[in-house]
């Protein structure tokens, strides 16, 4: 299945205060990460603080593939998700470092022998992801859910991994922002890691 390009459009203000369109077309940043072949980032957009600044600044998501949202800062972007393979569930892992260090944060894979998938990670932040077209499942550290075109993840800074059971494809969008643990969870978790 080819999803198609994602459409974006910027406003903006002009030097009166009138309001513009100051892009219309496709992304300027599609990436397939070469460690998860198939799996492509399209970065919609990206804020660096809260409240955000609303300028005709430039465009944010130019430069480097960073996996999490800017400090004080909110991130968007669709992913293309392939299915699972038995040689990705099987042998996956030894490339995880790699393929997050491809999105800017090697520290976010939290796989160990005993995952329940490869590509178990943790972010300090809020993200909703949305189906958009096929099937995934949500692996947490003991438990799953399947989800279907419509269904909503709030994933609060767990321990987690997208698994694509389906045989197909999958496009989801994501919108993170920037959090920070409740002490009690910082502690908890870092008793875990350690």
């Amino acid at each position: 299945m080819n999803f198609p390009p994602i459409h974006r459009v910027v406003t903006g203000h002009d030097e009166t205060g009138k309001a513009i369109i100051v892009t219309d077309g496709p992304l300027p940043v599609v990436k397939e990460l070469a460690n998860i072949p198939g799996t492509v980032f399209h970065e919609v957009w990206n804020t660096r603080a809260t409240p955000p600044v609303i300028d005709n600044g430039a465009d944010p998501t130019l430069g480097d593939l960073v996996m999490s949202p800017p400090a004080n800062g909110t991130r968007i972007r669709f992913v293309d998700i392939p299915p699972d393979t038995e040689e990705f569930l099987a042998h996956g892992s030894a490339s995880m470092n790699a393929a997050f260090g491809e999105v800017g944060d090697t520290g976010a894979s939290t796989v160990r022998e005993d995952s329940p998938h490869p590509l178990m990670h943790r972010t300090e932040s809020i993200d909703y992801g949305i189906v958009i077209e096929g099937e995934m499942t949500l692996v947490l550290d003991d438990s799953a859910v399947d989800l279907k075109p419509g269904s909503v993840v709030i994933q609060r800074g767990t321990n987690h991994a997208w698994a694509n059971r389906s045989g197909e494809p999958c496009r989801m969008l994501f919108i993170l922002v920037d959090g920070q643990y409740a002490p009690e969870i910082a502690k908890a978790l870092e008793d875990r890691d350690a």
